[in-house]
Protein backbone atom coordinates (compact mmCIF):
# COMPACT_ATOMS: atom_id res chain seq x y z
CA UNK A 1 0.00 0.00 0.00
CA UNK A 2 2.18 2.92 -1.37
CA UNK A 3 6.18 3.42 -0.20
CA UNK A 4 7.51 1.82 2.94
CA UNK A 5 7.48 3.39 5.90
CA UNK A 6 10.75 3.96 7.67
CA UNK A 7 9.90 3.72 11.38
CA UNK A 8 13.41 5.55 13.52
CA UNK A 9 14.24 3.86 17.03
CA UNK A 10 16.53 4.53 19.47
CA UNK A 11 18.38 1.00 20.16
CA UNK A 12 17.77 0.02 23.39
CA UNK A 13 15.37 -2.80 23.88
CA UNK A 14 12.25 -0.91 25.49
CA UNK A 15 12.76 2.00 22.42
CA UNK A 16 12.73 -1.69 20.13
CA UNK A 17 9.77 -2.76 21.77
CA UNK A 18 7.82 0.71 21.13
CA UNK A 19 8.41 0.91 17.61
CA UNK A 20 8.09 -3.16 17.16
CA UNK A 21 4.89 -2.04 18.85
CA UNK A 22 4.31 0.44 16.12
CA UNK A 23 5.31 -1.25 13.59
CA UNK A 24 2.15 -4.24 14.17
CA UNK A 25 -0.21 -1.98 14.18
CA UNK A 26 0.86 -0.15 11.30
CA UNK A 27 1.53 -3.70 9.34
CA UNK A 28 -2.26 -4.67 10.74
CA UNK A 29 -3.77 -1.46 8.52
CA UNK A 30 -1.57 -3.23 5.56
CA UNK A 31 0.90 -1.05 5.43
CA UNK A 32 4.51 -1.61 4.73
CA UNK A 33 7.56 -0.56 6.93
CA UNK A 34 11.28 -1.78 8.38
CA UNK A 35 12.74 -0.24 11.83
CA UNK A 36 15.79 2.02 11.34
CA UNK A 37 17.18 1.68 15.09
CA UNK A 38 19.85 5.11 15.14
CA UNK A 39 22.17 5.70 18.83
CA UNK A 40 20.85 9.06 20.53
CA UNK A 41 23.20 11.70 22.21
CA UNK A 42 21.29 9.90 25.62
CA UNK A 43 22.63 6.90 24.87
CA UNK A 44 26.19 7.58 24.57
CA UNK A 45 26.69 10.04 27.65
CA UNK A 46 26.56 7.77 30.68
CA UNK A 47 28.83 9.65 33.07
CA UNK A 48 26.71 12.63 33.66
CA UNK A 49 23.30 13.18 35.01
CA UNK A 50 20.69 14.05 32.32
CA UNK A 51 20.52 17.73 34.08
CA UNK A 52 24.26 17.97 34.19
CA UNK A 53 24.03 17.36 30.10
CA UNK A 54 21.73 20.83 29.77
CA UNK A 55 20.06 19.44 26.46
CA UNK A 56 16.07 19.47 26.00
CA UNK A 57 15.63 16.09 24.36
CA UNK A 58 18.68 14.34 24.89
CA UNK A 59 16.97 10.85 23.81
CA UNK A 60 14.71 12.42 20.26
CA UNK A 61 17.35 15.08 18.86
CA UNK A 62 19.15 12.18 17.08
CA UNK A 63 15.72 10.89 15.85
CA UNK A 64 14.40 14.50 14.69
CA UNK A 65 17.72 15.22 12.39
CA UNK A 66 17.16 11.70 11.25
CA UNK A 67 13.51 12.75 10.10
CA UNK A 68 14.83 15.96 9.21
CA UNK A 69 17.23 15.08 6.88
CA UNK A 70 14.78 12.47 5.16
CA UNK A 71 16.47 9.80 6.91
CA UNK A 72 13.59 8.00 8.35
CA UNK A 73 9.77 8.85 7.83
CA UNK A 74 8.19 8.51 11.25
CA UNK A 75 9.70 8.21 14.80
CA UNK A 76 8.18 6.47 18.14
CA UNK A 77 9.05 8.02 21.31
CA UNK A 78 8.66 7.45 24.95
CA UNK A 79 6.44 10.21 25.23
CA UNK A 80 7.93 11.79 28.59
CA UNK A 81 11.22 11.89 27.20
CA UNK A 82 9.84 14.47 24.36
CA UNK A 83 10.67 18.05 24.78
CA UNK A 84 6.81 20.10 24.76
CA UNK A 85 8.24 22.07 22.17
CA UNK A 86 8.54 19.95 19.15
CA UNK A 87 11.21 21.16 16.16
CA UNK A 88 10.29 23.59 13.81
CA UNK A 89 8.60 20.95 11.13
CA UNK A 90 7.71 17.88 13.16
CA UNK A 91 4.29 17.10 14.36
CA UNK A 92 2.99 15.26 17.32
CA UNK A 93 0.89 12.44 14.92
CA UNK A 94 -0.32 9.49 16.80
CA UNK A 95 -0.33 9.12 20.95
CA UNK A 96 -0.91 5.01 21.54
CA UNK A 97 -3.32 4.05 24.54
CA UNK A 98 -1.44 4.85 27.39
CA UNK A 99 0.01 1.62 29.92
CA UNK A 100 -0.04 2.35 33.85
CA UNK A 101 1.67 5.73 34.68
CA UNK A 102 3.27 4.96 38.31
CA UNK A 103 6.86 4.71 39.36
CA UNK A 104 8.06 1.84 40.57
CA UNK A 105 10.60 0.66 43.45
CA UNK A 106 12.94 -2.48 42.65
CA UNK A 107 14.71 -3.24 45.49
CA UNK A 108 16.88 -5.71 47.77
CA UNK A 109 14.61 -6.06 50.08
CA UNK A 110 11.89 -3.66 51.44
CA UNK A 111 12.38 -3.70 54.98
CA UNK A 112 14.08 -0.55 55.21
CA UNK A 113 10.94 1.54 54.29
CA UNK A 114 10.11 0.98 57.54
CA UNK A 115 13.16 2.57 59.25
CA UNK A 116 13.29 6.01 59.65
CA UNK A 117 16.14 6.21 61.77
CA UNK A 118 18.29 4.93 59.61
CA UNK A 119 20.28 6.39 56.20
CA UNK A 120 19.77 4.69 53.29
CA UNK A 121 20.56 4.77 49.42
CA UNK A 122 18.33 5.06 46.12
CA UNK A 123 19.50 5.60 42.66
CA UNK A 124 17.62 7.15 39.93
CA UNK A 125 19.21 9.77 37.17
CA UNK A 126 15.09 11.99 37.48
CA UNK A 127 15.38 15.36 39.54
CA UNK A 128 11.55 14.39 39.75
CA UNK A 129 11.76 11.17 41.33
CA UNK A 130 14.43 12.31 43.49
CA UNK A 131 13.16 15.48 44.79
CA UNK A 132 9.45 13.29 45.46
CA UNK A 133 11.96 10.53 47.43
CA UNK A 134 13.66 13.10 49.40
CA UNK A 135 10.37 15.11 50.63
CA UNK A 136 9.16 11.36 52.08
CA UNK A 137 12.19 9.81 53.00
CA UNK A 138 14.89 13.04 53.92
CA UNK A 139 17.54 11.61 55.53
CA UNK A 140 18.22 9.25 52.79
CA UNK A 141 20.99 9.45 50.33
CA UNK A 142 20.14 9.98 46.25
CA UNK A 143 22.43 8.68 43.87
CA UNK A 144 22.81 9.30 40.30
CA UNK A 145 21.36 6.51 37.95
CA UNK A 146 21.97 6.57 34.10
CA UNK A 147 21.83 3.85 31.12
CA UNK A 148 18.79 2.10 29.63
CA UNK A 149 16.87 0.02 31.70
CA UNK A 150 18.85 -3.38 31.34
CA UNK A 151 21.89 -1.20 32.24
CA UNK A 152 20.35 0.63 35.17
CA UNK A 153 18.91 -2.93 36.78
CA UNK A 154 22.47 -4.48 36.57
CA UNK A 155 24.24 -0.94 38.09
CA UNK A 156 21.84 -1.57 41.18
CA UNK A 157 22.78 -5.20 41.46
CA UNK A 158 26.39 -4.37 41.51
CA UNK A 159 26.29 -1.46 43.87
CA UNK A 160 25.52 -1.42 47.58
CA UNK A 161 22.06 0.79 47.17
CA UNK A 162 19.07 -0.15 48.67
CA UNK A 163 16.68 -0.09 45.87
CA UNK A 164 16.29 2.16 42.05
CA UNK A 165 12.98 3.79 40.55
CA UNK A 166 11.69 2.81 37.69
CA UNK A 167 8.95 3.57 35.31
CA UNK A 168 5.88 0.44 35.79
CA UNK A 169 5.48 0.61 32.10
CA UNK A 170 8.92 0.05 31.08
CA UNK A 171 9.85 -3.11 32.72
CA UNK A 172 6.79 -4.33 32.31
CA UNK A 173 7.01 -3.87 28.23
CA UNK A 174 9.91 -5.81 28.18
CA UNK A 175 8.92 -8.23 30.80
CA UNK A 176 11.64 -7.51 33.75
CA UNK A 177 8.68 -6.23 36.26
CA UNK A 178 10.12 -7.94 39.47
CA UNK A 179 6.80 -9.44 41.54
CA UNK A 180 8.17 -8.17 44.96
CA UNK A 181 8.31 -4.53 43.60
CA UNK A 182 6.84 -1.98 45.44
CA UNK A 183 4.52 0.51 43.45
CA UNK A 184 4.98 4.38 44.23
CA UNK A 185 1.02 5.15 44.15
CA UNK A 186 1.91 8.49 46.12
CA UNK A 187 4.69 9.39 43.43
CA UNK A 188 3.18 11.76 40.80
CA UNK A 189 4.67 10.35 37.41
CA UNK A 190 6.27 12.48 34.99
CA UNK A 191 4.05 14.54 32.24
CA UNK A 192 3.05 11.75 29.70
CA UNK A 193 4.60 8.94 31.71
CA UNK A 194 3.88 5.29 30.36
CA UNK A 195 2.67 6.98 27.13
CA UNK A 196 4.39 6.50 23.30
CA UNK A 197 4.62 8.92 20.59
CA UNK A 198 4.46 8.97 17.20
CA UNK A 199 5.66 12.07 15.11
CA UNK A 200 6.75 12.71 11.36
CA UNK A 201 7.36 15.62 9.64
CA UNK A 202 4.66 18.54 9.68
CA UNK A 203 4.83 18.21 5.24
CA UNK A 204 4.34 14.20 5.68
CA UNK A 205 0.25 14.49 4.87
CA UNK A 206 0.60 10.58 3.39
CA UNK A 207 2.06 9.29 7.01
CA UNK A 208 0.01 11.99 9.05
CA UNK A 209 -3.16 10.23 8.21
CA UNK A 210 -2.07 6.92 8.69
CA UNK A 211 -0.72 7.66 11.86
CA UNK A 212 -4.26 9.40 12.72
CA UNK A 213 -5.66 5.85 12.39
CA UNK A 214 -3.48 4.24 15.43
CA UNK A 215 -4.27 7.38 17.65
CA UNK A 216 -6.12 6.73 21.04
CA UNK A 217 -7.89 9.64 21.46
CA UNK A 218 -8.43 9.58 25.83
CA UNK A 219 -4.48 9.30 25.85
CA UNK A 220 -4.04 12.22 23.73
CA UNK A 221 -5.94 14.19 25.78
CA UNK A 222 -4.71 13.28 29.34
CA UNK A 223 -1.06 13.79 27.89
CA UNK A 224 -2.20 16.80 26.35
CA UNK A 225 -2.99 18.37 29.83
CA UNK A 226 0.24 17.39 31.62
CA UNK A 227 2.54 18.70 28.66
CA UNK A 228 0.48 21.75 28.61
CA UNK A 229 1.16 21.88 32.66
CA UNK A 230 4.88 20.75 32.28
CA UNK A 231 5.44 22.95 29.12
CA UNK A 232 3.69 26.55 31.06
CA UNK A 233 5.89 25.76 34.31
CA UNK A 234 9.15 25.16 32.85
CA UNK A 235 9.96 27.44 30.24
CA UNK A 236 12.89 25.25 29.09
CA UNK A 237 14.19 24.88 32.39
CA UNK A 238 14.74 21.28 33.99
CA UNK A 239 12.72 20.89 37.19
CA UNK A 240 11.02 18.53 39.20
CA UNK A 241 7.61 18.50 37.67
CA UNK A 242 4.93 15.59 38.17
CA UNK A 243 2.00 15.74 36.59
CA UNK A 244 -1.10 13.11 35.96
CA UNK A 245 -4.39 13.72 33.94
CA UNK A 246 -7.11 10.61 34.35
CA UNK A 247 -9.83 10.60 32.22
CA UNK A 248 -13.51 9.47 34.50
CA UNK A 249 -16.42 9.41 32.47
CA UNK A 250 -16.94 12.81 31.06
CA UNK A 251 -14.58 14.39 33.48
CA UNK A 252 -10.65 14.85 34.02
CA UNK A 253 -9.02 14.57 37.37
CA UNK A 254 -5.59 16.33 37.45
CA UNK A 255 -2.79 16.18 40.12
CA UNK A 256 0.36 18.47 39.57
CA UNK A 257 3.15 18.85 42.00
CA UNK A 258 6.27 21.33 41.27
CA UNK A 259 9.02 21.01 44.04
CA UNK A 260 12.26 21.88 44.91
CA UNK A 261 15.44 20.28 43.71
CA UNK A 262 15.92 18.97 47.48
CA UNK A 263 12.36 17.59 47.99
CA UNK A 264 12.18 19.97 50.97
CA UNK A 265 9.11 22.84 49.21
CA UNK A 266 6.02 21.42 47.30
CA UNK A 267 3.83 22.97 45.88
CA UNK A 268 0.90 20.78 44.62
CA UNK A 269 -2.54 21.44 42.77
CA UNK A 270 -5.55 19.17 42.16
CA UNK A 271 -8.70 19.65 40.65
CA UNK A 272 -11.40 18.24 38.13
CA UNK A 273 -12.89 19.73 35.14
CA UNK A 274 -15.36 18.53 32.53
CA UNK A 275 -13.87 17.50 28.68
CA UNK A 276 -16.24 19.88 27.26
CA UNK A 277 -13.53 22.48 28.86
CA UNK A 278 -10.38 20.71 29.29
CA UNK A 279 -9.05 23.80 26.47
CA UNK A 280 -5.83 25.65 28.41
CA UNK A 281 -7.01 23.40 31.75
CA UNK A 282 -3.45 22.31 32.09
CA UNK A 283 -2.23 25.91 31.18
CA UNK A 284 -4.51 26.89 33.90
CA UNK A 285 -3.32 24.84 36.61
CA UNK A 286 0.53 25.65 36.07
CA UNK A 287 -0.48 29.44 36.57
CA UNK A 288 -2.02 28.51 39.57
CA UNK A 289 1.11 26.87 40.64
CA UNK A 290 3.01 29.60 39.69
CA UNK A 291 0.72 32.17 42.00
CA UNK A 292 1.30 30.13 44.96
CA UNK A 293 4.88 30.52 44.97
CA UNK A 294 6.10 28.59 42.02
CA UNK A 295 7.56 31.91 40.28
CA UNK A 296 10.42 31.92 42.67
CA UNK A 297 10.54 28.51 43.40
CA UNK A 298 11.71 27.97 39.54
CA UNK A 299 13.65 31.15 39.83
CA UNK A 300 15.51 29.41 42.14
CA UNK A 301 15.76 26.21 40.28
CA UNK A 302 16.87 27.77 36.92
CA UNK A 303 20.00 29.56 39.44
CA UNK A 304 20.98 26.33 41.09
CA UNK A 305 21.13 24.77 37.38
CA UNK A 306 22.69 27.42 36.06
CA UNK A 307 25.07 26.95 38.72
CA UNK A 308 25.87 23.32 37.63
CA UNK A 309 26.23 24.28 34.20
Amino acid sequence: MGKIIRIGTRESELALWQAKTVQAKLEALGHDTILVPITSTGDQVLDKPLYELGITGIFTKTLDVALLKGQIDIAVHSMKDVPTQLPKGIVQSAVLERAVAHDILVHKGADFLENHENSFTIATGSLRRKAQWLHKYPNHNVVDLRGNVNTRLLKLIENDWQGAIFAQAGLERIKLMPKDAVILDWMIPAPAQGAMVVVTLEKDTHCRQILSQINHAPSEMETKVEREFLRTLEGGCTAPIGALAQIQDSTLAFKGVLFSLDGKQKLEIEKSISLDDIEDFGKNCAKDILNKGGDALMQAIRDENSAIH
